[in-house]
């Protein structure tokens, strides 16, 4: 574990999220982690997931990425195209997070920059030195 400190400070900023994703506004105003609501946009009018990118305390400076499938043999080694490091909060138990992975749209023209995948992960969020939230969006599917 890294900073068992740093774990009550994220858990309780993925707590919001969550409960932002579950209750999806289309207000926004300050544009941090924790903004009281999630935002809307020209091309989104109602938000229902705040993406986010974990780094972990070993790899700082590289995000945690996880395979899109849940197929057990899937590794995310080098460039690989089937990993995102592209996570939607699912579940809070404790200092433990749930994360779907999401994957980049394989469709241009769509308004939304990622869909769902049945790939999900449980990280102890003493592993977790930072968080990086995108810009709020629509997900189908969750």
């Amino acid at each position: 574990m890294c900073n068992d400190n740093n774990t009550n400070s994220l858990a309780e900023i993925l707590s919001v999220i969550l409960v932002l994703q579950q209750n999806a506004c289309v207000d926004s105003c300050l544009d941090s982690c924790d903004r009281p609501m999630l935002g809307g946009g020209p091309t989104c009018l109602v938000c229902n997931t705040r993406p986010v990118m974990i780094y972990t305390c070993g790899n700082g400076s590289i995000p945690w990425s996880m395979p899109v499938t849940k197929d057990s043999t899937a590794t995310c080694e080098g460039n690989s195209t089937t990993c995102s490091t592209v996570f939607r909060v699912e579940k809070i138990e404790g200092t433990c997070c749930t994360f779907r992975v999401l994957q980049d749209n394989p469709d241009t023209t769509s308004l939304y920059p990622y869909v769902t995948t049945n790939s999900v992960f449980t990280m102890d969020l003493g592993c977790v030195c930072a968080l990086r939230c995108l810009t709020d969006t629509y997900v189908e599917c969750v």
